[in-house]
């Protein structure tokens, strides 16, 4: 006898698992260099400890708001816990769930889009691995031909050519929206070269821009 579906019974047990398993891995990554010191016998600076933290947490606190903010309502609550267990967001999992609900029909917000990102990133997540694992084992027989000038360009340019690709999908929706963040960003980065690793902090900038600028456009009913 098939058991119906209950989505609410499904999402408290994804908030559990992930809170767990979230919870293990902040716990094991504080530990590890603790732990370093106490099998090498090494010493901790605590005032150097304490001083090389804050100046980390002040850049990675603001960036770490902001990419909940943005991603979370994108991926959804399952997603969400896997991507940000397991990295890669911007250049893996994100264009992943993308591609997958785009391909699924499925809208942002849906009981759909939560299971086809959550399902997708799983999948990205243990290819990644999986890659990572034949990567290492092949490292030393493939090192001639990765650092050929041939084709090294080539893998140099493959995350551009990957967010172009996936950026326009999503820029030729709405190009009246999409134009002036965009440019501001490429003048931006341009005028400020240093800017290009500071995306957290251009997408809080960029966000602001195109949510006045579709209000502006929903008012005069330029937008629906």
């Amino acid at each position: 006898m098939n058991e119906e579906f209950n989505f609410e019974e499904y999402q408290n047990e994804i908030h559990r698992t992930g809170k767990t398993m979230l919870s293990i891995g902040v716990i094991m990554l504080l530990s590890c260099p603790f732990m370093m010191a106490y099998v090498t016998g090494s010493t901790i600076e605590w005032p150097a400890f304490f001083k090389a933290i804050v100046s980390v947490l002040i850049v990675y606190i603001p960036s770490c708001i902001v990419e909940y903010l943005i991603y979370v309502p994108l991926l959804g609550s399952g997603a969400s816990y896997l991507t940000f267990l397991t990295g890669n967001i911007t250049n893996l999992k994100l264009p992943c769930a993308f591609n997958s609900r785009d391909m699924a029909g499925a809208k942002v917000g849906s009981t759909e889009n939560e299971i086809i990102s959550t399902l997708s990133v799983a999948t990205s997540s243990l290819v990644t691995m999986l890659v990572i694992f034949l990567g290492v084992l092949l490292l030393i027989p493939l090192t001639p031909i990765l650092q050929n000038p041939v084709i090294k360009p080539a893998f140099d340019n493959v995350l551009p050519a990957l967010f172009g690709a996936l950026g326009y999908q999503y820029f030729k929706k709405s190009i009246k929206i999409t134009v002036f963040p965009l440019s501001f960003m490429v003048l931006l980065c341009l005028i400020v070269p240093s800017m290009i690793n500071q995306t957290s902090f251009l997408l809080i900038a960029c966000g602001a821009i195109a949510i006045g600028l579709s209000y502006v456009f929903f008012k005069k009913g330029m937008l629906k």
